[in-house]
């Protein structure tokens, strides 16, 4: 979509050529949701492809993501045999249900910017240990958690200004056995819940996302019994803690988190 209320496109080519923020600015990593729709509040685009930042970075120490690595270069990446989690990877990247063109311009730092609850680069990260690595205007960085990020709906912890950076994953959480579960009310439609778990020596975390505003994380010391996942599925989602849209009920999505929830549980039993 022609975006005809801009009148610059910027490309810088190193962080000492990233302009002062001003407001109607948008930074633009993929833009496959920038240019989906009307944008009447920017006048200027700041494009971050020129920076270089290395799209994957994996060593002993775990795993970073830069904000402009692509949906296509995550998943064809090859991963260290040590890292059993990382079948995760394809599973996420095809919950996006994007067509090749799509997954040749999304990128990672754009699924967790918008912050849709469906956003399955924000499942995979938060259930991994994600660290978001913010850059401020002056340079300065600053780290949350993936949890801490995604506040709701096209809601992040951002300040203006700011720019995700590069998200972080622990080597150990790549170390993890894993399990995943995705429900949709249509074959190729957007995730109504998407529920991963992790098992290691120190117990099992429960990551819930799609069917909620924000992701949620539970963690047991062990695999906890039926009732117990049940119990705390309740504890830590309220009732009104359910998203809404025309891709899933509250109820519906909270009663299938709670099958798939449990699905994952006998699977990490095992």
């Amino acid at each position: 979509m022609d975006l005809d209320t801009i009148t610059a496109v910027l490309a810088p080519r190193g962080p000492e050529e990233l302009p002062e923020w001003r407001e109607g600015d948008a930074w633009l990593a993929g833009g496959t949701w920038l240019f989906s729709q009307p944008q009447p509040g920017l006048t200027r685009l700041i494009d971050l492809a020129g920076l270089g930042w290395p799209a994957i970075e994996a060593d002993a120490e775990g795993l970073s993501l830069s904000a402009t690595c692509t949906i296509a270069e995550l998943d064809r990446h090859e991963w260290p045999a040590a890292w059993i989690a990382a079948p995760l990877v394809g599973l996420c990247c095809r919950a996006l249900l994007g067509s090749f063109k799509i997954w040749n311009r999304a990128t990672v730092g754009g699924n967790l910017c918008m912050a849709l609850p469906a956003g399955p680069m924000i499942a995979l990260t938060a259930a991994l240990d994600g660290t978001c690595v913010i850059r401020a205007p002056d340079g300065a960085e600053r780290h949350l958690s993936v949890l801490d990020f995604v506040r709701g709906p096209q809601m992040t912890a951002l300040r203006p200004g700011e720019i995700l950076r590069r998200i972080a994953m622990p080597a150990a959480a790549l170390r993890r056995r894993t399990a995943f579960r995705r429900i949709a009310l249509s074959p190729n439609g957007r995730s109504g819940a998407l529920v991963i778990g992790t098992r290691d020596a120190h117990g099992v975390t429960l990551t819930v996302t799609a069917s909620t505003p924000r992701p949620y994380r539970l963690r047991f010391p062990g695999v906890p019994e039926a009732t117990g996942l049940r119990a705390a599925l309740h504890a830590a989602i309220p009732e009104d803690g359910w998203y809404d849209d025309v891709h899933g009920a509250p109820d519906w999505r909270a009663h299938v988190t709670g099958l798939l929830a449990e699905e994952i549980r006998q699977e990490l039993a095992r």
